[in-house]
């Protein structure tokens, strides 16, 4: 018989025929809902939802045996939660502060969760025990500054965390001083130790172009930043000896003389590097990227519907024939067949989900 502590050691890859979708359920969601999906088309068919057990769980992270949220409420907190059995996430004891408001993101690395503090505009690192869980005093990284915009950039906003390819540095993208400020990271040894989290550099991108989110290319060498106020995708040089990211083109996600809100929200790569698509908010559209050679070249390739309203997340299956979009306002999840010549999704259903926010599998 399996424990839960066994569950939680176990290094064995998932199956990636579960989808776990985070909500808002300050907005009527369901906190975190298990869904089944069909291996033949990605369908899929919802098994439970944990209802209020954790508050606004609005960002998910899956690891084996392991289920992390964050609860984007103003006083904010993580938490970790068993998948000892895999359709009913468990919570491993009461939420751990972070000491920042409002997380909307996290990510493991060196062996801490980091959660990006929106509202507080920081980045908080929290200490892991061997088994995953999470415990002791977070350790809290301020950012300073502002940008152009009038409402939005009047100081900080810290959106997404991601750690670079190798393990050694991290990455947050701030909507509120238009940059990403990045942190070198010493290995899981360092928490024990005690050691901090050092603040390495901030790279600034266009003013009032807002960045949100960030992801690497596999090869490593290039990344791709979405901005939230100006509908467009920044192409950047990584240099991972030196902890360098450099901005070098920009790239339109919606055709020419689009009008009406645009706020892209997520983006993901495809695992071969061929392909990537952002989730653009306002206009609920998924739009298409080509990405050439080793990463170096973006193109548009064009635009779907996203198949509802305010698509807030959006998530590649594991396999890379599907991709879902986790649409809040209009409450469900979109599930998509990617064509593997073109990159063109094409709609295959929808399911009922409350306040939608993401979508991660396990």
């Amino acid at each position: 018989m399996t424990t839960d502590s066994t569950a939680r050691r176990s290094t064995e890859p998932a199956p990636a025929d579960r989808a776990y979708i985070g909500s808002f359920t300050s907005s009527g969601g369901r906190g975190i809902t298990t869904a089944v999906i069909d291996t033949t088309d990605g369908a899929l068919r919802p098994v439970h939802h944990t209802d209020r057990a954790l508050p606004d769980p609005s960002y998910l992270l899956a690891r084996p045996g392991l289920l992390y949220a964050v609860c984007e409420t103003e006083q904010g907190t993580a938490a970790a939660l068993s998948l000892a059995d895999r359709d009913r996430p468990v919570p491993l004891g009461e939420p751990v502060p972070v000491r920042g408001a409002a997380p909307t993101h996290l990510t493991l690395a060196a062996g801490r969760l980091f959660t990006a503090n929106y509202t507080s505009g920081s980045v908080s690192a929290l200490p892991m025990r061997a088994d995953g869980t999470l415990g002791g005093q977070p350790s809290v990284h301020p950012h300073h500054g502002g940008g152009p915009h009038p409402d939005r950039q009047r100081g900080p906003h810290t959106h997404a965390v991601v750690a670079a390819p190798s393990g050694r540095w991290l990455l947050a993208v701030d909507l509120g001083t238009d940059s990403v400020w990045i942190y070198a990271l010493d290995g899981p040894d360092s928490v024990e130790r005690g050691d901090e989290v050092r603040p390495h550099g901030e790279v600034r991108l266009r003013a009032g172009s807002g960045p949100r989110q960030i992801a690497f290319h596999p090869g490593g060498a290039y990344a791709y930043v979405t901005g939230e106020l100006d509908p467009a995708v920044t192409l950047c040089r990584w240099d991972d000896t030196t902890g360098t990211l450099e901005p070098l083109a920009e790239t339109p996600l919606l055709p020419a003389g689009a009008t009406g809100e645009s706020y892209p929200s997520e983006l993901v790569v495809r695992q071969d590097g061929r392909f990537a698509w952002a989730a653009v908010r306002g206009q609920d559209a998924i739009a298409v990227l080509a990405l050439g050679g080793d990463g170096g070249t973006v193109e548009p390739a064009g635009t779907v519907p996203c198949g509802g309203h305010w698509p807030r997340g959006l998530a590649l299956h594991p396999g890379g024939q599907w991709l879902y979009a986790a649409n809040e306002r209009s409450g469900d999840v979109t599930w998509f067949t990617l064509d593997d010549r073109t990159g063109m999704p094409r709609r295959g259903g929808s399911v009922e989900a409350p306040a939608a926010s993401c979508v991660v599998f396990g």
